[in-house]
Order: C-alpha cells, then structure tokens, then sequence
C-alpha cells in the first residue's frame, strides 16, 4: 500500500507543488515549482506530477490511497469529468490506470500538512 499526498501553492507570479509519499513505512518528499497560473491548475499539475512520481519509483504498487484538499481533483476524479481541466483530468486518469486499485480522497488542509509545507517550501525558495 502507498500513500501519496499532494498539494499546491500559487502566488501572484508563481506556483509550486509538494508530494508526500509514504511506502513500507518510509517518507518520500518531493517539491518544485510548476507553470500553472491559477490554483486549481496548480492542484492538478501537483497531482500529475504525484502520479508521475509513483509511476517511476513504486510501479509495482498494487494498492494507491491518493488524498488531496483540492475539492475540485477529487470531484474531477470522482466524476471522470471536468468542464474546465479536461486535458489535466485526462492525463490524471491514464496516470491512475497504471495502478490496480486506487482510491482518490479529499481531505481537509489540516490534514495535509506534509504535502502543503513541501509546496510552501518550494514556492518560499522561488521568490529567493
């Protein structure tokens, strides 16, 4: 089982995003900055780039738990549908099929911590 936490940080000029893993009982951070303009792309962009992650580093995992505090990636997801990140949804959901099972969970801020500091860490060293 593994679990990947993922969130987004935007100012007014940039965005970064912070991944959290958690496999065989070990911690695996990631942050960087990203190119989306707006919040809810940056969530989905951090949320590729989760998968993206998982793809190269556990492509064996059988069983993904995937939280987010993005309401709009999980109902997206939950809908296999969004109006106005279509080509985001779909590169989330081909990432998605390269796992057997996966469960997609919105969670609330508080409790995505890890992934929110890593998103803030890497915005923080953008304006360095």
């Amino acid at each position: 089982m593994v679990k990947l936490y993922t969130d987004a940080a935007t100012n007014k000029t940039h965005s970064a995003a912070g991944i959290l893993v958690i496999a065989d009982q070990k911690q695996y951070q990631f942050k960087q900055k990203i190119t989306a303009s707006n919040n809810h792309q940056a969530e989905f962009e951090a949320a590729i780039l989760g998968f993206e992650y998982l793809s190269r580093n556990f492509p064996n995992a059988q069983n993904v738990f995937f939280h987010s505090d993005s309401k709009i990636v999980i109902d997206s997801l939950d809908k296999r549908y969004s109006k106005s990140f279509a080509p985001e949804l779909a590169k989330l959901l081909t990432l998605h099929e390269k796992f057997p099972l996966v469960i997609d969970q919105w969670i609330p801020d508080k409790q995505n911590t890890g992934a929110h500091s890593l998103a803030l860490q890497a915005l923080q060293a953008l304006k360095a």
